[in-house]
This record gives structure tokens, C-alpha cells and sequence, in this order.
């Protein structure tokens, strides 16, 4: 069996990971790149391997750098199965749509402003694109081991990273291989803990945090801290935030936070449907989360969900205090970016992060204190209060990492460290080899490797 890295080396993006056997050709994630320039511009480089010899595709879970580019292989001629769980199935459905209309939208948008050096400027796909795709989807509950190809066996675990994501455990007979995906927490404000396991004979794990522990105040505490002290000088608060995951546990928390008193009834605007999409998808599967129904129930009753291009225009005309939540999370596209063009100069307005900020996203030029941003060709002045809150991060830290592989029953052959900033998966590397004692790699972007 050898396994080739096509994306998530020394960065957090392009999740791909090619098995091959003599007799199948299996690819684990299928994730578009994200961030700095060099790195999106894989996403129209040609793969390693035709599109049409790829016997099946295994997703981890639904976040566009782990699912992303399936309309586009799709459409370069793909046609086998895709296998993930049930609710990695709805929020793809919500996830890739959204992504095809985006980059349809943001093309239109280049085009008709003439900020593109393309002539015309293209989408990566389209929302057709995505909607063709879904017809290969073929869902597998946690659990389940089935045959992928004639010689591959897969089966998934719950990871708790969100709703439906799994630690992929691939078998050819006679090795294992598992696939973190993106590893939850243990303590998440909303989701189930991961699932313990034994182990596998390799192991590919993410390490987003490898090299820190996330902060241990309360992020109800933090939250409210924010809010009030930008209440109190008139401004509003601007959250970017994944439609799926983040958004979900900011609604909670700002709904626990009203029910407390704790923060004044200013209105709290949801401006992305697809999150919208997405919290009820929550509500399907509640059987993955910490909540009751009526507390799902709960977490959108106070939102107003902004549906219309018009609706989200007009809130850029509003004064005062509110709460804005919209996608993305790193500020790369979609409404948020319109937000931050319209609140980012006012210093009474803040800027709220409450993720991970890769590398060349606008959100990690925003963390870094960057006096301007820039958005459609303009230096956007940032004289808003840029806050981060850490504590709502779905991905386990170094410790809450080292502590889910003290699990494994055996240590396994090679561990593949992915899905990192260099520094981070470096850290982390080091950790396990000490405290555990296994022999780690960080693969380069499109390494292949033999596992005996």
C-alpha cells in the first residue's frame, strides 16, 4: 500500500491523501487550499493522478479543506462513490453549494469591478457543480465497516470536531491506517467527545495546535467581556465565523449569556444562510451533541437571520450596538468581507476572531495587528479593536492530542504528521517522540511513502 500527501503538509488546507494498492485507488479528503496566494493556486494545478482512475473518495468531514474540491473532481471526471457519514452528507449539500455560489459570485464580482488580471475572471466551480456531485455520495453510519474498493475496508469514528466528522480506519487484509481528520476536544461546548480507539498500524494526525494549549478561562466570560466593553462605547461586534461549528457554539453561547443577563438584548444578526442551513442540520443529528433539543431550539431564538444580498448591504448602513455573526472564519470571502469593509475603520466597532487564522487569510493579517487589510484591490484602514477568544476552538490542543493517542493500545508502525503550520506539526512531533516514544514524520507536499 503507499500513500501519497497532496495537501495538509506544513500547512492547515488542501486535505488530500492518496492510498493506492495493486488493485484500487482510494483518495481520504478532498479538500480545497486556503490562505496565502502559492498555496490556493494548487487548486488549479492538475493532480498527481487522474481524476477518472480514483476508485472512491472517503471524506473525514464536511469543512471545505476537507471536502472542497470534490465538485471539481468530480467535474474533471470522477464518477466513483463517496463515502462519509450522514451528517457530513447534509452539511456537504449545504457546504459545497455555498462554496460554487461564492466563487461564482466573487468571479462576477472581480469581472465587474476589473480587479482581476484574468480576462474574464473564472469560478473554481459552480453551484451546478456541486449540486452534480452530490449524486455520488454514499453515506456510512459510525460504526459500520465497509468495502470501499475490492481490497479496501473502511470504518468511521466519531472525532467530535463537528457534526458527522470521523477518524477514517482504512484495512487492506493485512495493514491499518487511520485518519484523524480533524480532532475534536473532549470538553467541547457542544459536541460529544471523540471516540476512544485502539490504534492502527499507521496513523495520519492533524496538528493544528500542536505546539499550544488552548486558554482555560470560560468562554461565557470572555464572550461577554467583549461584548459589553463595545456596547459601552457605541460600537458594534463583528464575528467572523464558520457557518458550520463555530457558529453554532456562538449562538449557544450568546443565548446562555442573554438568559443570564450578562450581556444587554442588543439584536444579533446571523448573516449567512447557509448557517442558518446548518443549525438545523445540528438539530437532525442531536443524537452527536451535549444539547437537549429545546436547547437547540433555543440557540437561533433570538437571531435575525439575514437571507438577501439587500438585507446584508443595508446592515452596513447601521449604527450602533449589534452583534453581526457571518462567514468565513478567516475573513476569505463571502459577506463578512463586505462587513469588515464597511465596520473595520471605526474604532468604537470590534473585530472578533474566535478560530484558528491561517497563514495569508485576511483573518490572520487581522490578528496580527496589520494597521489596514486589504479587500478588492483597496488598504481598508483597521481601527476597530481586533479581540480573539481561543477557547472556542473544535480542534484538541497539544495536550488534549497527546492524551487521546495515550489511548491506543500499541503504538503504531509510523506516525504521519499533517494538517500544520511547520511549527506547529514540528512541536508536536517532538512531544510524541518523547512522552510516547513513536517514530514520527512530517511528509513534504506530494511525498509518497510504502507501508509494508
Amino acid at each position: 500500500m503507499d500513500l501519497q500527501f497532496l495537501g495538509a503538509t506544513e500547512t492547515v488546507t488542501g486535505s488530500k491523501y492518496l492510498l493506492r494498492t495493486g488493485h484500487s485507488t482510494v483518495l481520504v479528503d478532498c479538500g480545497l487550499f486556503q490562505g496565502y496566494k502559492p498555496l490556493r493556486l494548487r487548486n488549479w494545478s492538475p493532480l498527481p493522478v487522474r481524476a477518472a482512475a480514483i476508485d472512491a473518495v472517503v471524506l473525514t468531514h464536511a469543512h471545505l479543506d476537507h471536502s472542497g474540491y470534490v465538485p471539481l473532481l468530480a467535474r474533471q471526471g470522477f464518477k466513483g462513490p463517496v463515502y462519509c457519514t450522514p451528517a457530513t452528507f447534509d452539511l456537504c449539500r449545504i457546504l459545497l453549494t455555498d462554496s460554487g455560489h461564492l466563487l461564482e459570485e466573487e468571479a462576477e464580482y472581480l469581472n465587474q469591478h476589473g480587479l482581476s488580471k484574468h480576462k474574464p475572471a473564472l469560478p473554481l466551480y459552480t453551484r451546478d457543480d456541486a449540486l452534480r456531485c452530490f449524486k455520488l455520495f454514499r453515506p456510512r453510519d459510525f460504526g459500520e465497516t465497509w468495502s470501499a474498493t475490492e481490497d479496501l475496508r473502511v470504518r468511521f469514528s466519531r472525532s467530535g470536531h463537528l457534526p458527522g466528522s470521523a477518524f477514517a480506519q482504512v484495512e487492506d487484509g493485512g495493514r491499518s491506517i487511520l485518519f484523524s481528520g480533524d480532532l475534536g476536544r473532549p470538553h467541547d461546548t457542544i459536541l460529544r467527545p471523540p471516540a476512544r480507539l485502539p490504534g492502527a498500524d499507521y496513523l495520519v494526525i492533524e496538528s493544528t495546535y500542536g505546539d499550544r494549549r488552548h486558554e482555560a478561562r470560560d468562554p461565557l466570560e470572555q464572550l461577554a467581556e467583549v461584548i459589553n466593553r463595545t456596547a459601552s462605547r457605541g460600537g458594534m461586534v463583528l464575528i467572523p465565523a464558520f457557518a458550520v461549528g463555530r457558529t453554532q457554539a456562538l449562538l449557544h453561547l450568546l443565548h446562555v449569556l442573554r438568559q443570564r443577563r450578562a450581556i444587554p438584548p442588543l439584536p444579533v444578526y446571523l448573516n449567512s444562510p447557509m448557517a442558518a442551513s446548518a443549525t438545523e442540520i445540528y438539530h437532525r443529528h442531536v443524537e452527536e451533541l451535549r444539547l437537549t433539543v429545546e436547547e437547540c431550539d433555543a440557540m437561533a431564538s433570538h437571531v435575525h437571520v439575514v437571507t438577501t444580498p439587500d438585507e446584508s448591504r443595508q446592515l452596513n448602513a447601521r449604527h450602533g450596538p449589534m452583534i453581526i455573526i457571518a462567514a468565513s472564519g478567516m475573513a476569505t470571502g463571502g459577506r463578512v468581507v463586505h462587513h469588515l469593509k464597511a465596520f473595520a475603520p471605526d474604532h468604537r466597532n470590534t473585530i472578533l476572531l474566535t478560530g484558528f487564522q491561517a497563514g495569508g487569510t485576511r483573518g490572520a493579517t487581522l490578528a496580527s495587528g496589520a494597521p489596514t487589510v486589504r479587500i478588492h484591490g483597496e488598504d481598508v484602514p483597521v481601527r476597530a479593536e481586533v479581540a480573539m477568544i481561543h477557547t472556542l476552538s473544535a480542534h484538541a490542543d497539544a495536550d488534549e492530542i497527546l492524551g487521546w493517542l495515550g489511548g491506543f493500545a500499541k503504538p503504531p508502525r509510523q506516525t504521519f504528521i499533517t494538517h500544520g503550520e511547520p511549527q506547529a506539526g514540528d512541536a508536536l512531533r517532538q512531544r510524541i517522540e518523547r512522552e510516547l516514544g513513536w517514530e514520527c514524520r512530517l511528509p513534504y507536499y506530494l511525498e509518497s511513502v510504502t507501508l509494508d
